[in-house]
């Protein structure tokens, strides 16, 4: 237990000289922007995700056997945007590759400018999710996340991938003491998941209670905050702007 605490207390807090300096508690941040906007994709879109591609490739599958509550379409414009702004972000990541704190600002203000887009469209349609402004909000969501999930991989902080959870979960149980492993980075994987659930918590009580808009100005919020102290921390030309070795 103290391992993981102390190890989460480096992820929030990172010590100097680290070789990530700042970009865990950043992308932690993004983690959250994530809970939060699937969270309106899955309630308010129909059924559908926009950042967790696993998810969607199943609902397709399960579209076409015909279940009720999902849609095909849905998930297939949802993958193609997602995999447009994957590539986008790919592309960044190539133009940016030698200044990390500056790919992370760059990609954190587009990420903003399509969140931006998808806030006013909902607010222009009162909330509703009828098929145009649905599908408006899939593509400038799906491209939004698409791009998140290209640039940390990119970032390459281990266990940090701001949208899956999956290998984060199977590292805490088979890496852990019981089954014999050495354990690393117990406390940030832990924060990852619960950061993860505290959007998506989040995200489905301010859709419930303040509606779709103000739910993803909270997402628009986030990401300002993480694009403006990235910008501003990453002036400074410190270890953990340059490129992994």
């Amino acid at each position: 237990m103290r391992e993981l605490l102390a190890d989460a207390a480096r992820t929030l807090v990172p010590p100097k000289g680290d070789r990530h300096g700042p970009l865990p508690p950043l992308l932690l941040t993004l983690t959250l922007v994530t809970g939060v906007v699937d969270a309106v994709s899955y309630l308010a879109l129909g059924h559908v995700f926009v950042a967790n591609m696993t998810g969607n490739v199943v609902f397709l599958g399960f579209a076409l056997a015909g279940a009720a509550g999902l849609s095909a379409p849905a998930s297939v414009v949802s993958m193609a945007a997602f995999l447009t702004g994957a590539l986008a972000g790919g592309r960044l990541g190539t133009r940016f590759a030698a200044h990390r704190g500056r790919l992370l600002a760059v990609a954190a203000g587009l990420q903003a400018a399509l969140v931006a887009a998808a806030t006013v469209t909902a607010a222009v349609a009162h909330g509703a999710t009828a098929a145009p402004a649905r599908y408006s909000l899939i593509v400038l969501l799906g491209l939004a996340m698409g791009l998140q999930n290209a640039v940390a991989r990119r970032l390459g902080v281990p266990d940090l991938t701001t949208t899956v959870l999956t290998l984060t979960l199977t590292g805490l149980a088979a890496d852990s003491t019981p089954a014999g492993g050495a354990a690393p980075r117990p406390g940030r994987r832990v924060l990852s998941v619960l950061v993860m659930f505290l959007g998506a918590l989040t995200g489905a009580l301010l859709l419930t209670h303040a509606g779709l808009a103000a739910t993803l100005g909270l997402a628009l919020l986030l990401l300002v905050l993480a694009g403006t102290l990235t910008w501003r921390l990453s002036r400074r030309d410190a270890d953990w702007t340059r490129p992994l070795g």
